[in-house]
């Protein structure tokens, strides 16, 4: 933007500081411009406004009888000023926008003055298409945005029109097929004991028309081998193979999942999957032009300016040297005095049943998750009506006010340490958090002090306010919920607080900096010198005393940038030791980082700059540009949080938000799942409601007509099942037992359902599935009365596939599920870049709303309670060789047996390393599983991070992990003796446990970006101590593999502990 500014201020070099406008008027109002209608020009200075050119045109048409309501061109919303640019029309959109700013198409006129054609346009009624079109996306976000988008310059109407833009550029640029053709692949290597495959040829059916042809395919050749294979057999007719090949491609039959691109056919996850399981590869040959359309619909809104908003450089916006006529608009940086708020009173309509005595309200500058400063109200009786008239000053100048920065409200309960006389103040230093001597929060809310446009807040301001939960006190500052600044939408029965700001004469502004920011040489100054290396006392090599020349500041710059990227791990470190408050120390830093390149900075560290604990905007727009180098692939593996860290950004429209818009406009890969990580957050979250249904708007208006249409579907399908669900818990209210008519009542039930023919399935959109079976369908025996689902699998030409299976729950928040099977995806991931294949089972998992979500069920697999009852009955769980002879049995001939235990010693270690290190509770044998080859693998992670349970006060887990006798016995530990695949299994846990140590810092930070979510067990920095301490960060490597020793040693010894609890389990059915 920068860049931008610069180039206006070049072209704004003529003697006379005056602009010129040729504007079209229209004939008449609702009708198009006439090409013979005689342009009006306006002649006005530099520093004007755009109403200002208003006032101008409504003279001129006034004057000259132009139009038959001339006033009607001071409103925007009757009147839009457009001008036209590299084939699109912009908005000039904000009234109050300075002339000069307009990245508009300027040539220099005949007066030698800067130029611009600007055409007047009457706004035309809503057709009934947009509002048929606008319901539609209402459906699918789940939340109408146009009822809440009343004025065009709030942040969501501004924040709607300005993600036309990104929508715009990313469309240009969107390949059709490349995006509806997208494959599924990895970069991650096989693993050691798979290399073997490399050298075996792939069985490959091909299906082209009405031919078969089976192949055996070399996993190094490409999609275009296999399609040149069916194009020697075709009757050539003189079409070439490379026009025939671009029209064609390669779809995996009865799944969602093409062949494509020039990858090798090992590199396909669908490959693999086939190579892990002795599939054959069943592929057929589409044509391109079949496939569904991804027609967008047109823009209903004309692209906004890029340079909307007020901002420009201090020197611009500066009073020294100007009259008054000449004021537009006031710096902040001229402000000098110290920020005030008048705090009038509070009112609510009905007081709540418990109520303090006494009440104080409490006003806070926020700026990231930090109070910076604090002063508190005296304390007055809590009544419905509370009035205080007067002035909270805060020890902030109001220049000092950074970018970002909240004013946060609570009214508190007055308590014996908090009774107040006066009003006090606390700076920073003395302040930590919301709760510090203050007494029971009761209510909150926050307001933006510089809001989207970088006006700084004025005048009087009603705000309603959020009730404070008591049981999440603790983690107040944590959540991001109580940092948010959306307002209590239940205005009849909320708490609602009455405040004025100081009023100035004219708009009050955040310059984006000074003019000679653009220059060469170092902000730095003598008394604020930068150092990331951590040392108390930071240096730098940068300008120390005499005149330099040129050449020795360029060999400064060059020499502090190498500096600096030597200590890049440590920026997060340096960065939170920085006053943030004082202008001085953030331009340094900000001339530090514009001297850094994207990839200086590793992964982890800009995932860590995306939290909570920064919120300066150019430190996250650092952190973004690192994202932007990552593949798909990369992306999708961190989206979860992505998404969650969309709650830090101060506004609406981010960097962050623009980049995720663009990849999942992208990628129909990421833009499936980004739909529904938001549309969850839309109906789970109201503090958030707004932002991440206008993301998910501008998300949906480019993603095509093909992805509407299936997510039309997809929502059908749970909404129609959230309807059952909820009849199901009504009529068997009790917590397991359920009569033998359930399974008949449900398939009633479902059979009412309005279900589509077939949909993707929502945690994989390779998946489609079919028509219900309603025979497979039954009630789950537990507490939420989960629904067992049936549906079939597509037909295609390939051999039918197994029926695809859904659980779908009401009553529980799947985002930790979602967030634990993301961690273990990440896991595997790191371990199979290492050459470890340690045989998880991520199977889908996602939430599409609150509390509500769907669960993939894993084919020929069943508890290891199952097994135990199998094996013996209730006394099953103390059979130590119960699980080997159900292993034997499902594997009657010695390879397969071989290899069932090869799964079991790998997957048992991935699993056993996994749930140490996320403090996965609750292991009992209904929630570990096995298939029938031996993969082991767990369920249900509703307790992690060390929350373990209880019962009747008695902790039931007293081992780190699960690693019972019957597990050992399988791997021949009996007794203590020696094994080698119980040494085996020790080898694969030592180096599973050092990879992820060696990984820390990434599963801390993805684990951290999670607090924002407000999962309970995931809700305070505390809850990331667990984390560290299970990878030993603090420790070195021999004494991390010394630990893991030691924790596998203790589940041998206690083992019997966890038989007997399992035994419990079974007997008492404790879940």
């Amino acid at each position: 933007m920068e860049n931008k500014w610069d180039a206006h201020q070049q072209q704004d070099s003529c003697s006379d500081n005056s602009l010129v406008f040729i504007c079209k008027l229209p004939v008449r109002e609702g009708f198009q411009l006439l090409d013979s209608q005689e342009p009006v020009q306006i002649k006005l200075p530099a520093q004007c406004t755009v109403h200002q050119l208003r006032v101008r045109l409504c003279m001129v048409a006034q004057e000259n009888n132009r139009l038959s309501e001339p006033f009607a061109l001071l409103d925007p919303e009757r009147y839009s000023l457009l001008y036209h640019k590299e084939e699109e029309w912009y908005e000039i959109y904000d009234d109050y926008q300075v002339l000069k700013t307009l990245d508009a198409p300027w040539f220099q006129g005949n007066d030698g003055l800067q130029t611009v054609f600007v055409t007047v346009l009457a706004q035309k009624t809503t057709s009934k298409e947009r509002i048929r079109f606008q319901g539609v996306l209402n459906e699918l976000i789940s939340y109408d945005l146009d009822s809440s988008d009343t004025n065009r310059l709030s942040e969501l109407g501004y924040t709607r029109r300005k993600f036309a833009t990104p929508r715009s550029e990313e469309l240009k640029k969107r390949d059709p097929t490349a995006y509806a053709t997208e494959p599924w692949v990895t970069s991650t290597v096989l693993p050691n004991d798979q290399q073997g495959h490399l050298l075996q040829n792939l069985s490959v059916t091909l299906y082209y028309n009405s031919s078969v042809l089976s192949i055996k395919a070399d996993l190094s050749n490409t999609p275009s081998d296999l399609l040149k294979i069916i194009w020697e057999s075709l009757a050539k007719d003189n079409l070439s193979f490379e026009g025939w090949s671009v029209d064609h491609v390669l779809k995996v039959c009865s799944r969602e999942e093409f062949l494509c691109g020039d990858f090798q056919l090992s590199d396909y996850l669908w490959v693999r999957h086939c190579l892990e399981n002795t599939l054959e590869l069943h592929l057929s040959v589409v044509a391109v032009s079949s496939l569904p359309e991804d027609t967008v619909s047109r823009e209903y809104w004309p692209l906004v300016d890029s340079l909307t908003g007020l901002s420009s450089s201090h020197e611009e916006l500066s009073l020294k040297g100007k009259k008054v006529e000449d004021i537009v608009m006031i710096s902040l940086w001229d402000c000098e005095r110290k920020f005030r708020v008048k705090l009038l009173g509070f009112d609510i309509p009905d007081l709540p049943i418990k109520v303090p005595p006494l009440v104080h309200v409490e006003a806070t500058i926020i700026y990231g998750k930090k109070i910076v400063s604090s002063v508190c109200s005296m304390q007055k009786e809590f009544t419905d009506e509370v009035l205080w008239n007067t002035w909270l000053e805060f020890d902030i100048l109001i220049r000092d006010i950074p970018h970002g920065a909240k004013l946060g409200l609570t009214i508190n309960a007055s308590t014996v340490e908090s009774t107040l006389t006066k009003e006090t103040k606390s700076n920073s230093s003395k302040v930590s958090d919301y709760q510090k001597g203050k007494g029971q929060v009761l209510y909150f809310v926050n307001l933006q002090l510089i809001d989207h446009r970088s006006l700084l807040s004025q005048g009087p301001h009603t705000l309603h306010m959020w009730p404070f939960p008591e049981w999440d006190e603790e983690a107040f500052t944590y959540e991001a919920d109580k940092l948010s600044t959306a307002t209590n939408p239940d205005i009849a029965k909320a708490m609602a607080i009455t405040f004025m700001l100081d009023r100035y004469s004219f708009p009050v502004v955040l310059p984006y900096g000074k003019s000679s920011s653009g220059s060469c040489t170092s902000p730095v100054s003598d008394s604020s010198t930068v150092d990331l290396s951590g040392e108390p006392r930071l240096s730098s090599p940068s300008i120390e005393g005499s005149p330099t020349t040129p050449l020795m500041k360029t060999d400064c710059l060059r020499r502090l940038k190498e500096e600096s990227v030597h200590y890049a791990s440590n920026l997060p470190q340096f960065l939170r030791t920085i006053d943030w408050m004082m202008p001085s120390a953030v331009q340094d830093v900000h001339w530090l980082l514009s001297h850094w390149e994207p990839d200086d900075i590793e992964l982890s560290v800009a995932l860590e700059l995306l939290s909570v604990d920064f919120a300066d905007m150019k430190v996250r727009k650092l952190a973004v540009q690192r994202l932007e180098i990552l593949s798909n692939d990369e992306v999708l593996k961190y989206l979860l949080q992505l998404v969650q860290t969309l709650k830090v950004e101060p506004y609406h429209d981010s960097c962050l938000a623009r980049f995720l818009l663009k990849r999942a406009l992208r990628s129909k890969r990421i833009g499936h799942f980004f739909f529904w990580y938001l549309r969850s957050e839309v109906a789970g979250c109201p503090f958030f409601r707004q932002r991440m249904a206008v993301i998910l708007e501008a998300y949906l208006l480019g993603c095509g007509e093909a992805m509407l249409t299936e997510f039309q579907y997809q929502v059908q399908v749970v909404n129609c099942l959230h309807d059952v669900a909820l009849t199901v818990k009504v009529l068997y209210p009790d917590r397991t037992d359920l009569p033998s008519t359930a399974p008949q009542k449900l398939q009633e039930l479902l059979e009412e359902c309005n279900l589509p023919s077939d949909f993707q399935v929502p945690f994989d959109p390779r998946v489609r599935a079919g028509s219900i079976i309603l025979k497979d369908c039954k009630v789950m025996a537990s507490k939420k009365k989960p629904l067992w689902l049936e549906f079939s699998c597509v037909q295609s030409e390939a051999p039918a596939s197994p029926p695809v299976g859904i659980i779908f729950k009401h009553g529980d928040d799947l985002r930790q599920d979602m967030l634990i099977i993301q961690t273990l995806k990440v896991m595997d991931s790191l371990w199979k870049e290492k050459g470890l294949d340690l045989n998880l089972v991520p199977y889908g998992c996602i939430s599409t709303g609150y509390n509500i979500g769907m669960i993939e069920i894993v084919r020929n697999a069943i508890t290891i309670a199952s097994v135990q009852r199998s094996q013996g009955g209730m006394a099953g769980t103390f059979k130590n060789n119960a699980l080997y002879d159900w292993l034997q049995k499902k594997c009657l001939f010695q390879e397969k047996h071989f290899q069932a235990m090869e799964k079991f010693v790998n997957s048992c270690a991935g699993y056993c390393v996994a749930t140490y290190v996320l403090g996965i509770g609750d292991r009992h044998n209904d929630n570990i599983m096995i298939t029938d080859q031996g993969n082991l693998f767990h369920i249900d992670f509703g307790h992690i991070l060390g929350n373990t349970k209880s019962f009747l006060g008695v902790n039931r887990e007293r081992v780190p992990f699960v690693l019972t006798p019957d597990f050992l016995y399988v791997m021949g530990r009996v007794k203590g003796r020696p094994s080698l695949y119980f040494q085996r299994f020790r080898d694969t846990c030592i180096n599973a446990y050092l990879s992820l140590r060696a990984q820390s810092r990434l599963l801390v930070t993805l684990f951290s970006l999670m607090l924002l979510t407000g999962i309970p067990e995931l809700s305070m920095s505390q809850d990331m101590r667990y984390l560290r301490t299970a990878l030993q960060q603090e420790q070195g490597e021999e004494e991390a593999r010394n630990h893991f020793l030691q924790q596998i040693a203790l589940c041998e010894q206690k083992g019997w502990t966890v038989q007997a609890n399992w035994w419990f389990h079974l007997m008492a059915g404790i879940k």
